[in-house]
C-alpha cells in the first residue's frame, strides 16, 4: 500500500468521491466521521458499501470512533464490503488497535473476506490521552501506518495548532515527534497531518518538505489540488533510487555486512534505509547509476 498521498472524500457525496478516485492519489479515504452529519451517517454508510463493492480492495474508510453509536455498524458493514483498509480515528492506546484487529478477524471470517486482507491505519495523536501509550509494535500485523492529527489534538489541548509563521505549536510538535518514533518502532509508515488551507500552496510545500525530511512517508490531503506537491515531496528522485538499488545489490545480494559505495562505507543501517527508499519509489522508475 503506497501512502504518499491520501485524499479524504466525504462518504455522502458521490460527486466528490468520484473526483477523488480519479485524482491520482495513492489512496482515497471515504470519510464517515467528521465530514458526515449525524443524521446522514446511516445513509452515508450504505453509500460506502456500494462504492466498496464496485471497487473491492482499493479504498480506505474512516469509520466513526470507538464509543460512538455508529462504530460497530460502520465496521460490520465496511469489512464485509472489502476495503483496502480501515482508518480508525481517536485511537487512544494500543488496546484500541488490538480490539479493532480482533473484530476485523471475526467479520472477515463471517463475510467470506480473505483473512488478513483488511489493513488498519490509526489516527494516533488526536487526543491528549492518546500520547500516554504509543507502543504499537507487535500489536497487529494489520497495522499499515500511524497518522498524525494536529487539528483534533490542538482542540483537545485548547490551543491553535500552528503559530502565525506556520510552525506547529510546541505541544503539537512534540506529539508529531512521538508519532514518528512510534511508527519507526512499529515498523510502519508515518503519515503527516493535513495542511488546512488548499489556497496556500507555499505553506503546503514548506510543511510537506519538512515532513519528508523528518521521515514521514506521506501526508493526508483534504483537496485534490494538494496532491501534486505532496506526491512529489515523498517521491525519491532517480539518483536516490539508483543509490538504494546499488546498496541492496552490494549488501543484500552478496550477503556482505559492509561494503564501499562512492568511496563511503555502507552497512546494515544503509540497507534498511535503501529498502525504505525503494518502497517509496514510483513503479517503473529506472534509477540507473551513471
Amino acid at each position: 500500500m503506497r501512502l504518499r498521498s491520501l485524499l479524504f472524500a466525504p462518504a455522502d457525496s458521490a460527486r466528490k468521491v468520484e473526483k477523488a478516485v480519479g485524482s491520482g492519489a495513492d489512496g482515497v479515504i471515504l470519510d464517515l466521521e467528521d465530514s458526515v452529519a449525524p443524521a446522514a451517517k446511516d445513509a452515508a454508510r450504505a453509500e460506502v458499501v456500494a462504492m466498496l463493492r464496485a471497487r473491492p480492495g482499493t479504498l480506505i474508510v474512516r469509520i466513526n470512533p470507538r464509543g460512538t453509536a455508529w462504530y460497530l455498524a460502520d465496521l460490520a458493514a465496511v469489512v464485509a464490503a472489502r476495503p483496502a483498509a480501515i482508518l480508525l480515528p481517536k485511537c487512544t492506546a494500543p488496546a484500541d488497535l488490538a480490539m479493532l484487529a480482533g473484530q476485523i478477524d471475526v467479520l472477515e471470517a463471517a463475510g467470506g473476506v480473505p483473512a488478513g486482507s483488511v489493513g488498519v491505519l490509526l489516527l494516533a495523536t488526536e487526543t491528549a490521552e492518546s500520547l500516554r501509550d504509543m507502543n504499537y509494535a507487535g500489536v497487529s500485523p494489520r497495522l499499515r501506518a500511524l497518522c498524525f492529527g494536529a487539528e483534533d489534538l490542538s482542540a483537545d489541548l485548547g490551543i491553535s495548532p500552528r503559530r502565525p509563521d506556520g510552525r506547529l505549536a510546541a505541544p503539537v510538535a512534540a506529539a508529531r515527534d512521538r508519532l514518528l518514533i512510534a511508527a519507526a518502532a512499529a515498523g510502519v509508515a508515518a503519515v503527516d497531518t493535513p495542511f488546512p488551507d488548499p489556497r496556500d500552496p507555499a505553506g503546503l510545500q514548506a510543511e510537506t518538505g519538512a515532513a519528508a525530511a523528518d521521515g514521514f512517508s506521506g501526508k493526508l490531503c483534504i483537496h485534490p489540488d494538494q496532491l501534486e506537491a505532496v506526491t512529489a515531496a515523498f517521491t525519491p528522485p532517480p539518483e536516490r533510487v539508483a543509490w538504494a538499488r546499488e546498496v541492496v545489490r552490494l549488501l543484500d545480494g552478496s550477503g556482505a555486512g559492509v561494503a564501499v559505495l562512492d568511496g563511503r562505507m555502507i552497512d546494515i543501517a544503509h540497507l534498511k534505509l535503501a529498502r525504505r527508499v525503494l518502497a517509496m519509489a514510483p513503479e517503473g522508475q529506472p534509477g540507473e547509476r551513471s
